[in-house]
């Protein structure tokens, strides 16, 4: 297993760039000084925070972190979008709807793309059955890929639609 502490974070680079990436689903990056608690956070630490539409990070915050709260926003359905407040409360399908599109998502940020992106979720301790993010990915997806393009979040051609899960 690689060390948890070297992955991609948010430094203000990756900051601007999410807040484009981000902006056609509503959410908006707050950042939070160094060393305060982040709020919305659900695993606290450095883990990125939702209150919202709010994705709250701080400069240690893992980009993975971010790109992976985001996806829930995206994926949640509206009334639990209403309520947001730290807990995505998301289902099996969902967690693995919300995995698969930060993965997705990764390509569109500037040195990063898919294969950095498992890195960290691999380095991180995310945990697949078939014992990495690449396999999961590659093999082992196609009900989150199916369930992502159930609730139109990607097309057919594995293509972010843009749109937030209604």
């Amino acid at each position: 297993m690689s060390d948890p502490q070297n992955v991609v974070n948010c430094t203000a680079f990756y900051q601007q760039h999410l807040q484009k990436l981000l902006k056609p689903y509503g959410i908006e990056i707050r950042q939070v000084e160094e060393n305060e608690t982040i709020p919305g956070s659900f695993f606290g630490e450095r883990e990125a925070g939702l209150l919202g539409n709010q994705l709250l990070l701080r400069l240690d915050t893992p980009v993975h972190s971010a790109l992976h709260e985001a996806g829930h926003y995206i994926c949640m359905d509206n009334q639990r979008r209403i309520m947001l407040d730290t807990d995505a409360a998301g289902d099996y399908d969902e967690e693995n709807g919300v995995c698969y599109l930060q993965i997705l998502l990764s390509d569109f940020l500037p040195e990063m793309g898919k294969q950095r992106m498992m890195l960290d979720m691999d380095s991180w301790g995310y945990s697949f059955r078939l014992g990495s993010a690449e396999a999961w990915f590659e093999e082992d997806a196609e009900d989150a890929q199916q369930w992502l393009i159930k609730h139109q979040i990607i097309d057919e051609k594995n293509q972010p639609t843009w749109q937030l899960r209604v």
